[in-house]
């Protein structure tokens, strides 16, 4: 089964039906802009430290990491996060970063 083809920046992307990148290495910064525009998201300084956690700690740790591991190892509080990533910050965090949705995430 194929997974779905979309273009984002100009390039073709596989994403799963939510329209998560199925491959996180295709990833760029310049692609992560975009993910996050696709959402009404302009990233800020602020918005690359818990992006960037998640690229290193999911690179480490082969799984995206939680809204409580980025707090926790970021420094960064929860509240500060949903400010960042409003409603559901997790899943927005790895959709922006190129990763799959954290375990546990709905």
């Amino acid at each position: 089964m194929s997974m779905p083809t979309t273009t984002i920046a100009g390039r073709p992307l596989e994403v799963n039906e939510e329209g998560f990148l199925t491959h996180p290495d295709d990833w760029t910064e310049d692609l992560g802009v975009e993910l996050a525009r696709l959402i009404g998201i302009e990233l800020t300084e602020a918005h690359w430290v818990p992006i960037r956690f998640l690229r290193t700690d999911h690179a480490a740790m082969g799984e995206t990491p939680t809204l409580r591991r980025v707090s926790t190892q970021t420094g960064i509080d929860v509240k500060t996060l949903f400010g960042l990533f409003p409603k559901k910050p997790a899943k927005k965090m790895a959709y922006v970063a190129g990763l799959p949705k954290p375990k546990g995430c709905v």
